[in-house]
């Protein structure tokens, strides 16, 4: 496991406001409009809190979103809406859930395709999004992608293949068809030229970030470390931009973590070159969400300007955070999380149980008092690899 440091800057100019409180209120108000939207738990784990020697652990548990085990739905949702809402020239504020499944905006509309490349539970979002709306979606899944995440996304109504290149160049296939075809492409990255959609998806991530904050707002509590894992680095630059647009330069300490062979992020993190860092071979780690070898464009100068470090690290570590959640302290409340989701809590429960990591401990100013936030994204989603990690002790560390 390795960590990049970096120190705070006293003035970041990453714009930051769309990412903000009232955005993501807004975010929140369209995600109420669905009829199965419910608030997804924060689970306060106080006898690991304990065990780890810290004031308080917190893990935010996505496998109860939407009845899909993870937060995507969440950006495809919002993103597709957004989209569907410009087409008619107006603002998604205008646009509930029931407008949008309307036979009036369907006439207006026409069938439209929603196209996109996945992991798995980007593609599963993006395909039960099309499905409420009653649209069309085509998926497509990087080589070695598990099949039981194939079938989940095929349930959903799409087309969804496994094609024989990685994620990145899965991305580009779903771009390359979506120009010749005319299709959308609703895709969690973003290039130069292609940024409005996956700056929507990272605003439809909010509405789980401001769920937290309004949680840890009852609770009076404000976290001091979050832990968050990165694929391209959307979604935590969805969260480093609400925290730090909330706290301002008292905003939490934030680490971004990724597996050790698909760490483009940690990877442009430590050239600090100005100039975006690829990871081209593979990426054959559990950490399927994560396994993403090109940064976004728009996420990763919100990292740069405003996270803390970033830290790259085995499957081993993120194996050992889904048993520690799957293994609760007396009466913790039991979170079932899956690779991707796992990743944080598995770093900093090393960071803080093992003295060969005492260095990392110190730098990132882990104490006593410190209370942790983690976001666990995704349930069980590969259930059966689940059973392997968690059950059969497979990546043990």
């Amino acid at each position: 496991m390795q960590m990049i440091k970096y120190d705070r800057k006293a003035s970041s100019k990453t714009d930051i406001n769309f990412l903000g409180l009232e955005q993501a209120q807004k975010v929140l108000r369209f995600h109420k409009s669905f009829p199965n939207y419910q608030p997804t738990p924060l689970a306060e784990l106080d006898h690991l809190a304990k065990e780890l020697n810290v004031g308080k652990v917190f893990v935010k548990d996505e496998s109860y979103r939407f009845g899909i085990n993870s937060f995507k739905a969440l950006g495809g949702s919002y993103a597709i809406g957004s989209y569907l809402a410009a087409q008619l020239e107006m603002d998604i504020s205008e646009l509930p859930y029931s407008a949008l499944i309307s036979e009036e905006v369907k006439a207006k509309l026409g069938e439209l395709t929603f196209v996109t490349a996945t992991d798995g539970n980007h593609g599963r979002g993006v395909a039960w999004t099309a499905k409420q709306f009653k649209q069309k979606s085509i998926v497509y899944m990087p080589k070695g992608s598990s099949i039981e995440r194939l079938n989940h996304i095929l349930a959903e109504g799409a087309e969804c293949s496994i094609t024989d290149v990685n994620y990145d160049s899965s991305v580009r296939l779903a771009s390359e068809n979506a120009k010749k075809n005319g299709w959308v492409l609703v895709q969690d990255t973003s290039w130069e030229g292609y940024e409005e959609i996956p700056k929507k998806i990272m605003q439809g991530y909010l509405t789980m970030v401001l769920e937290a904050y309004e949680q840890l707002c009852m609770l009076d509590e404000i976290p001091t470390h979050i832990f968050i894992q990165a694929g391209v680095g959307s979604m935590a630059a969805a969260v480093q931009g609400f925290f730090a647009s909330v706290y301002g330069e008292n905003r939490p300490i934030i680490v971004v973590v990724e597996p050790d062979k698909a760490d483009c992020i940690f990877r442009t993190a430590a050239a600090n070159d100005g100039k975006l860092h690829y990871v081209t071979d593979d990426m054959d780690t559990i950490m399927a969400g994560l396994a993403c070898g090109e940064p976004s464009s728009i996420g990763w100068p919100i990292l740069r300007d405003y996270a803390d470090g970033f830290i790259s690290c085995p499957d081993r570590i993120a194996a050992q955070g889904m048993r520690i959640l799957a293994n609760p302290l007396n009466n913790d409340r039991r979170v079932i999380s899956g690779e991707s989701g796992a990743a944080g809590i598995g770093v900093a429960s090393e960071i803080l149980r093992r003295p060969e990591y005492s260095n990392l401990k110190e730098q990132l100013n882990l104490n006593a008092d410190s209370r942790l936030l983690f976001f666990s994204t995704e349930g069980d989603t590969d259930a059966e690899n689940y059973k392997k990690i968690v059950w059969d002790g497979a990546y043990s560390i």
